[in-house]
């Protein structure tokens, strides 16, 4: 198979990308604005990269679409606090974008995989969501913060109907709050600039406080990464067409935390390392309001539980990494990588000093 993957130096992009390679023989092809994340990959001959924009380069995506079997369109403004502080370029980006590349994947006859969204789901008041079942319910239109959500919904909808009435092959798949390595940089100081594992990581390696928007009471279901492209694979695969036209969340029931908790839990996991410690130890929770924190267009929903019967039943996929594994895992990363920075700064800030100071007299 030869696979096109638009955001290809993503979180889910990058990690999909090194599996493709390392267990399959398909080709491919990826663009992205640079390649950081990507690694190794980038010079495997299977491997074939543009540095490019969505908005810009047009023509190489359609050509490529055309030439590609399958398309997954990752490029997305995933981020709450711009939900709320810049909705336009969502939708702009988020739909708006995406709903052209769909149209060409129907024109060329490609399959289209094709990234929801738990945030769907909204303020569901099932215990857990369910794909075929559960209602999409979102706030007053003066909550912008559901821009994001209502894009994705739309283009779900989209997606649907040409399927059904226009023989679109593709499948939707819903992440549920996926983590890892390289999930977001934690060096971005400002809050809300990241999600929230790795902005929590960030404040807690630089030692200040941690924001819990209304107390951290909000609860999420986390996924480590290998899982949720464990079954990202599996939907490629598609073997015996038993993707065809479904929707699939992809998430981990049993890692279940509160904002509050995954906050406890990282601190403690930190603390672990003798380096960082002392630095660990200043880190301190404080509560705001969401209006505080994110602007008065931001909404939350309590839980985010997802149903993962079908994607069991249909991939055979079931989430192996429990919560402390997952979370031991993703915090050693980025320790590791904090440290390699500040290194690299102290040495950038060594050789400097060295070239001001003068030559002695012979």
């Amino acid at each position: 198979m030869k696979i096109l993957i638009l955001g290809v130096n993503g979180f889910i992009g990058s990690n999909l990308t090194n599996a493709i390679l390392r267990d399959t023989d398909w080709e491919v092809y990826g663009m992205d604005m640079g390649s950081d994340k990507l690694g190794s990959a980038v010079e495997h001959k299977r491997f074939h990269f543009l540095e490019g924009d969505i908005t810009i380069n047009r023509e190489w995506i359609s050509y490529h679409i055309k030439k590609c079997d399958v398309c997954l369109p990752l490029v997305a403004i995933a981020t709450p606090a711009t939900y709320v502080s810049d909705p336009l370029r969502v939708f702009n980006l988020d739909f708006e974008e995406n709903i052209t590349i769909v149209r060409q994947c129907a024109k060329y006859d490609t399959r289209v995989i094709f990234p929801s969204t738990s945030e769907v789901y909204g303020m569901s008041p099932d215990e857990s969501f369910d794909p075929e079942t559960s209602s999409l319910v979102y706030g007053p239109i003066h909550k912008e913060r559901w821009i994001y959500a209502c894009a994705k919904q739309l283009l779900d909808r989209v997606i649907f109907a040409m399927g059904k009435h226009e023989g679109l092959a593709f499948t939707l798949f819903r992440p549920f709050n996926w983590v890892g390595p390289g999930l977001d940089s934690i060096h971005a100081e400002k809050e809300g600039s990241s999600r929230v594992a790795t902005a929590f990581l960030g404040q807690i390696l630089r030692g200040e406080a941690i924001s819990l928007v209304d107390g951290g009471a909000q609860r999420r279901c986390f996924t480590y990464i290998s899982d949720g492209i464990d079954a990202l694979m599996r939907i490629i695969a598609n073997q015996d067409g038993v993707a065809d036209g479904k929707i699939f969340n992809i998430g981990s029931p049993e890692n279940d935390l509160s904002v509050r908790e995954l906050a406890e839990k990282l601190i403690a996991i930190a603390a672990t390392y003798p380096e960082v410690a002392e630095r660990v130890r200043q880190a301190k929770l404080i509560e705001v309001s969401a209006g505080d924190f994110y602007g008065s267009g931001y909404q939350d929903m309590v839980k985010r539980k997802p149903s993962i019967v079908t994607t069991s039943r249909d991939l055979g996929w079931q989430p192996r990494i429990a919560t402390d594994e997952m979370l031991s895992r993703t915090v050693g990363y980025y320790v590791r990588e904090f440290l390699s920075r500040e290194r690299s700064v102290y040495d950038h800030h060594l050789r400097q000093a060295a070239s001001a100071s003068p030559t002695s007299a012979r």
